[in-house]
């Protein structure tokens, strides 16, 4: 692919910010932690992008570099014990459900303090007692997953609300359709979250999508809302996530979100990618997300030395997670043969 395939397209612009959402009932403190969960989020994601350079990512990684709002609001939106679900760039909804700096680092690593002991890397991060149930690798195969882990709540009568994030690309494999479909005809307790970051892997999604919104536009189709929200304003992110996971709760049935957001990087670490428009990339970079809620915040009283400090402050952990991560051994030889079978085992079963 020559490396300015797309640049003479028009540059998809990034929506209006709602100056409305300064109005939003949510309080101070909730603000402040979104704030230092997009500063924790944009900080580690820059640092595996730093580490991965450095050649101590093994393989490849992908990063939600400038998508940060998504997790974020999601994850403070939902209970302790509600479930995600997520795709290979998983790192920031791991980390919003609880994960610690130390253990997704040194995941990257291959280190044995990483979450699955270096076994899952950068595609495929778990962390059950979070509520993270997994980063998949496969497009969309989450979706009749996080299903599963819904009717199991709905069956228990535990409360539970799956969420599950999926990209653009996601909206267009089968699973996403049988996904929705049962988990409306079953009215579980799921959400699905499209992250719209507007290119399946180098490919520009309207190209190839026959409806203006590749997973809102088809909700209608399972008797859903069409929902579309500003994927970067981490306050519409997180009043929506609200609205959606307690319907979701109160046993009226599964939504469909469609997140408009953008990568400030390539596809994967590999890529550079040079085919986006630069009248495009320059415009989103002027609607980050960590911008954008630093400049709220501003307006709504938060003080700069205080904003500087959320920042500082994420930035000596990051540091900390970092040296212990590189400090972790490697895992033994003999941890190959463990977690292959949910029985522990690693012997085929007839």
């Amino acid at each position: 692919m020559p490396e300015n395939h797309y640049a003479d397209r028009p540059p998809r612009t990034p929506p209006p910010l709602n100056a409305a959402n300064a109005d939003l009932n949510i309080d101070r403190e909730v603000r402040l932690q979104l704030y230092r969960r997009l500063q924790e989020l944009r900080q580690v994601g820059n640092r595996l992008h730093e580490l991965f350079f450095q050649n101590l990512v093994r393989g490849t990684s992908h990063l939600s570099l400038g998508m940060e709002a998504v997790s974020a609001g999601f994850g403070a939106a939902m209970r302790n014990d509600d479930y995600s679900l997520a795709t290979y760039r998983g790192h920031a909804h791991t980390l919003s459900r609880g994960a610690s700096m130390e253990g997704v680092i040194a995941e990257l690593l291959g280190r044995d303090n990483g979450l699955m002991r270096g076994k899952g890397g950068s595609m495929h991060l778990v962390d059950v007692e979070n509520g993270m149930l997994g980063s998949y690798g496969i497009v969309g195969s989450n979706l009749p997953i996080a299903n599963g882990a819904a009717w199991s709540a709905q069956l228990r009568g535990s409360g539970q609300v799956t969420v599950c994030f999926f990209g653009d690309g996601g909206a267009n494999i089968g699973a996403f359709h049988e996904a929705l479909n049962l988990a409306a005809v079953w009215e579980l307790p799921v959400v699905f979250v499209c992250e719209n970051n507007l290119y399946m892997e180098y490919t520009p999604i309207d190209l190839v999508t026959a409806v203006e919104h590749p997973a809102a536009s088809r909700a209608s189709a399972y008797g859903l809302e069409e929902i579309v929200i500003d994927g970067n304003d981490v306050d519409e992110v997180y009043t929506c996530a609200q609205r959606v996971i307690e319907r979701a709760r109160a046993g009226a049935g599964p939504s469909l979100v469609e997140a408009i957001t953008y990568r400030l990087g390539g596809h994967s670490r590999a890529d550079m990618a040079k085919y986006r428009p630069e009248a495009e990339v320059e415009a989103w970079q002027g609607h980050d997300a960590i911008e954008l809620y630093h400049r709220r915040l501003l307006s709504l009283g938060v003080g700069e030395a205080e904003l500087t400090a959320v920042a500082t402050d994420v930035a000596a952990q990051v540091n900390a997670a970092t040296d212990a991560a590189k400090a972790g051994p490697p895992p033994p030889l003999e941890e190959v043969h463990t977690q292959v079978f949910a029985d522990g085992g690693s012997s085929w079963r007839n």
